[in-house]
């Protein structure tokens, strides 16, 4: 694919990023918080600030939808707080949202998925990397074209893209324009035009730095008492941004 053809998509914690994402011609951010958890969904106060910063003519803001670390099969209750926060996030102002719902299987869960494409009330729908886990990418896929929904955000079954782009060419070839591929996870300026090759319709990364503090006291159980957070890096998203020749 033509990298000018490309779309980008930040993943973004916060107002600073939105902004960033707004500077380096982002086409939307994935709004979510938690990215070292894998994104976890944001608060509204979030949302709120992310549509300020990305004004009229930025990026679109996508919520990621995910109550939970871990896995992507839910029971009833943390399904009913997946479906509820999408008709928030949406009515919230969101332009759409970015959730996944596996069955015991592993496969796509179609019924759950059903539920939250309904929620989001003709919105776009993006299926994001629980595609990456399950036996059959390209079944998936099929099944996600079938639900409705717009787009998948995937590594090509891998824990980077860079080492999926074989599943991704497949992917592409599989959706036919009917539905958006997406490739994200480890994406930077040394990955991602080996990955635009694949002829993808967008790439997602997240441009991140670590923030690092040391309180001496555990926060947690996966606290060692040395803190940190994660901030986009405006230099890697424009790193990124260049490699493609934009």
């Amino acid at each position: 694919m033509d990298a000018v053809t490309l779309a980008l998509e930040l993943a973004v914690q916060d107002a600073a990023g939105v902004r960033i994402a707004r500077e380096v011609g982002a086409a939307r951010v994935e709004l979510t918080q938690g990215l070292p958890l894998g994104g976890l969904t944001p608060s509204p106060a979030a949302l709120e600030l992310a549509r300020e910063q990305a004004g009229a003519d930025g990026p679109e803001i996508h919520v990621l939808v995910r109550p939970r670390a871990g896995g992507f099969h839910y029971d009833a209750d943390e399904l009913a707080v997946i479906e509820r926060d999408v008709r928030l996030a949406i009515s919230a102002g969101a332009h759409g949202v970015v959730v996944g719902c596996l069955d015991a299987a592993g496969a796509l869960d179609r019924q759950a998925m059903a539920r939250l494409v309904d929620a989001a009330a003709g919105a776009p729908v993006t299926l994001h990397r629980a595609i990456d886990v399950t036996p059959d990418p390209v079944a998936t896929l099929h099944a996600a074209r079938e639900l409705g929904v717009t787009r998948i955000l995937t590594s090509g079954g891998a824990s980077a893209a860079i080492d999926g782009v074989d599943v991704l060419r497949r992917l592409v070839d599989e959706a036919d324009r009917g539905i958006q591929i997406m490739a994200g996870s480890g994406v930077d300026a040394a990955s991602v035009v080996e990955i635009a090759a694949t002829g993808i319709d967008a790439v997602h990364f997240s441009a991140k730095r670590t923030v690092t503090e040391s309180g001496g006291v555990r926060m947690g159980s996966a606290s060692d008492g040395v803190g940190g957070y994660e901030v986009t890096d405006r230099d890697a998203a424009f790193a990124v941004r260049s490699a493609l020749g934009l």
